[in-house]
């Protein structure tokens, strides 16, 4: 049961009423989310004030999701499109196929010890390229860890921005993908066009 349903009020007011709370709450929010549409399914923005935090996939959960987030980085999480408003513009720009890397702030405080140091990298990996897991592996000076470079990737707070998309089994294979491997077909053959 949603607030709606008990309180019916029409989405043009709630999404009113979220904005006003928003602007009001200020530097009182820990974590800040919007969703998006975009041509591999809906995705969650969240950010901290560092910066984005968190692109999640519709079939992560998004409730899960900021669960997580509130979680580990406080319990004032609030919807808050206005705050995300770049991120969702670099988004949509990318989807367009008008931008070929971020430039966002980035929180990459979900990003540690190995897994960390193979996310930070993978920026590297050209838009419309890719690489096997095992090259990743080589370049990040672990070539024997092959095995946890693919945790790495399966493990990204920020797909998309931090493109484990560009990643592949060395036989040319998808591998997985966190957004489901229709989401990751769709990114490769978008940077390829």
């Amino acid at each position: 049961m949603t607030i709606t349903d008990e309180f019916p009020v029409a989405e043009p007011d709630l999404t009113q009423l979220r904005s006003r709370l928003a602007a009001e709450a200020g530097d009182l929010i820990d974590i800040a989310y919007r969703t998006l549409d975009s041509p591999v399914g809906d995705l969650l923005l969240a950010a901290t004030r560092t910066g984005l935090v968190r692109v999640a996939f519709r079939s992560e959960g998004f409730d899960a999701v900021l669960e997580d987030l509130a979680e580990r980085f406080g319990a004032r999480v609030l919807e808050a499109p206005a705050r995300l408003d770049a991120a969702a513009i670099q988004f949509h720009e990318y989807f367009r196929g008008d931008r070929r890397s971020f430039d966002l702030p980035l929180d990459r405080s979900l990003s540690i010890g190995f897994r960390g140091e193979v996310q930070e990298w993978l920026p590297h990996i050209g838009y419309g390229r890719t690489l096997s897991y095992k090259e990743v592996a080589r370049r990040v000076g672990r070539p024997n860890a092959v095995r946890a470079v693919g945790t790495a990737c399966a493990h990204n707070p920020l797909p998309v921005v931090v493109p484990c998309h560009r990643v592949l089994r060395s036989d040319g294979g998808l591998g997985g993908y966190l957004g489901g491997l229709e989401a990751k077909r769709t990114l490769l053959a978008l940077e390829a066009a």
